[in-house]
């Protein structure tokens, strides 16, 4: 049985098209291939900028393609809130990725519910 939970959170935003914006990605889907290996329990979110990564990862020229495809089982979708905001809904639901709307934020169509994962024992890992 898993000892550890961990959601991985990614805001980075592709858009700013820097290292640091990659390196925060590539560390969080190393970081959930970390746990996944060792047979912990991991879940990944993109939220804000981050939602539109599923889009840009699914490029198979992109770096992280390769460590993306290891871990997309992991993927336990986009924050549907932060995809409106951010313009990327249409290539999160070309991706297959759910959108996520359980934390109903005012004025949004609701947004993934951080507060619930903590509440299942999940520690949450932002990038």
């Amino acid at each position: 049985m898993s000892s550890q939970k961990a959601a991985i959170v990614i805001l980075s935003d592709p858009k700013a098209g820097s290292e640091e914006s990659l390196g925060r990605v590539f560390n969080a889907l190393a970081a959930a291939y970390d746990y996944k290996q060792k047979g912990d329990e991991v879940t990944i979110l993109f939220h804000g900028t981050g939602t539109r990564w599923p889009g840009v990862l699914q490029n198979p020229e992109h770096p992280a393609h390769n460590l993306f495809e290891a871990v997309s089982d992991k993927v336990a979708g986009v924050s549907c809130g932060c995809a409106d905001v951010f313009g990327s809904s249409e290539d999160v639901v070309k991706s297959g990725f759910d959108l996520i709307t359980n934390n109903p934020i005012p004025g949004t169509s609701g947004l993934a519910s951080l507060q619930s994962l903590s509440a299942d024992g999940y520690s949450i890992l932002t990038f």
